[in-house]
């Protein structure tokens, strides 16, 4: 049997031991409601809640491969505010920073309705005048959440939340800005674009996002549609329009590596990290990604793996944690993207057949997964 090159274990993380989180996010976690009985929302009287969010996710699976992390947001000191604390301590999360609001204040949530072929999944957010939406500056002890922080995490989702409510200005934008101005000298900066036209406008979110991530983001993921529809940016052969309509056939390596080089270039990025997903049916998706670095190392996916989905939500955040592991224990370099796009594989192929958000998955299992994958090889087939 061919040996893994990469493993999950201790010896990746002693060098983080004893210092405090090495990765620190912001955001808001939402109570998901899913009807228990798979009746449309409006008829059931019996529903599951869960705990959902990107950025709660991707910590949660990073603390969960033992890597310490630390979970920032503003939640009302009520049942749902305990309910979120306690779950990230758990599942071995720092959530001594948590800002607690008023009593009345609200939790985000949402209504999910599962999909199946051929109707599809449908989302309905609540999440105006959160209590995490006005987690401001001023607020948290960055200097002490950060001091031993090694990459310092958001999403575009999370400062869509000011728009969506309507605010005069961005309350966690501003939070952010005060992290930043505390973070270590060697601390990196992810960002994942993660738009939501149910959030904010194309116009809202790139006055808010283009500034942000040319002055202060080193890793950068996103989709070529997301690249696509706010930039215009194509894909090798393929035009922006072309990428944005789906009338673009397989994908080489060297259209990938145009478009990696042309975001990097367009944000003064380190690295830039790519996911595609190849929905087949409601039930039936491929998954890949890749990964190419400012100075030119590039990894993709061996292939566009099969997974039956169980649920799609939470999907991109289990990748996003496994690329970070990567990039954490190895470094930006080339073995840091082979390591983090493998790891990213295989903890979203397994999270997409667990149900709701949380990516409750162990090092054991993406191993035995990354393991299968080696022995099965096979050859790549897009389309």
């Amino acid at each position: 049997m061919q040996a893994l090159k990469f493993h999950i274990t201790q010896d990746d993380l002693s060098r983080f031991a004893g210092h405090g989180p090495a990765f620190v996010t912001l955001g808001e976690t939402m109570l998901r409601e899913t009807p228990a009985d798979q009746q449309r929302p409006e008829n059931t009287r019996q529903v599951y809640l869960a705990l959902a969010g990107s950025e709660y996710s991707i910590a949660t699976l990073l603390s969960r491969l033992g890597m310490p992390s630390a979970y920032v947001s503003r939640v009302p000191d009520n049942p749902y505010g305990w309910m979120l604390r306690d779950t990230g301590r758990a599942n071995g999360l720092n959530m001594d920073y948590l800002v607690w609001a008023p009593r009345t204040e609200t939790v985000g949530r949402y209504l999910y309705e599962q999909g199946h072929t051929p109707r599809p999944g449908v989302v309905w957010y609540q999440r105006m005048f959160s209590a995490a939406s006005r987690l401001d500056r001023g607020m948290v002890d960055w200097a002490a959440a950060l001091r031993a922080c090694k990459l310092l995490h958001a999403s575009g989702i999370t400062f869509g939340l000011a728009a969506h409510s309507g605010y005069q200005r961005n309350y966690l934008l501003d939070a952010f800005d005060d992290a930043l101005a505390h973070k270590p000298a060697d601390c990196l900066v992810g960002f994942d674009f993660n738009y939501r036209s149910t959030l904010w406008s194309e116009d809202d979110c790139r006055a808010v996002l283009t500034p942000l991530i040319e002055q202060h983001v080193d890793l950068l993921i996103t989709s070529l549609y997301d690249m696509a529809q706010h930039y215009g940016i194509g894909c090798g052969r393929y035009s922006a329009q072309e990428i944005g309509s789906g009338a673009f056939d397989e994908l080489e390596d060297s259209d990938l590596q145009a478009f990696g080089a042309e975001v990097i270039q367009r944000f003064g990025l380190r690295l830039v990290a790519i996911t595609l997903r190849h929905a087949d049916s409601a039930e039936e998706h491929r998954w890949e990604a890749a990964a190419i670095t400012q100075a030119g190392d590039f990894f993709r996916s061996p292939l566009p793996r099969p997974v039956r989905l169980v649920e799609r939500l939470g999907a991109g955040d289990a990748w996003n944690a496994g690329f970070y592991y990567g990039l954490l224990t190895a470094g930006v370099n080339a073995q840091g993207i082979e390591k983090g796009v493998l790891v990213g594989d295989a903890a979203t192929r397994l999270k997409q057949t667990i149900m709701f958000d949380l990516p409750l998955l162990n090092a054991g299992e993406i191993e035995a997964l990354m393991q299968s994958d080696l022995v099965g090889g096979g050859a790549r087939t897009l389309r």
